[in-house]
């Protein structure tokens, strides 16, 4: 997705929603109540918070250190 937010040099608004409108199921109902829960407390949603809290939620590390390493395999 950067690359295409980059290519079409979107704004940071524009990249959230984006984001969210391709959001479907389980991601689409789990962002709702987040972003909810973090408009209470008074967190500022916005594009890096998405990215961050997704990340977190679906790819956690040892994931993301596997999908690393097939990927360096690759090169």
């Amino acid at each position: 997705m950067e690359k295409i937010f980059s290519v079409l040099r979107s704004s940071e608004e524009r990249k959230l929603a984006y984001a969210i409108c391709i959001l479907a199921g389980e991601a689409e109902y789990w962002w709702r109540g987040t972003r909810k829960m973090m408009g209470s407390r008074g967190v500022v949603v916005d594009w890096d918070c998405l990215k961050r809290v997704f990340l977190e939620k679906y790819f956690s590390d040892s994931v993301r250190y596997a999908k690393e390493a097939v990927f360096r395999r690759l090169q």
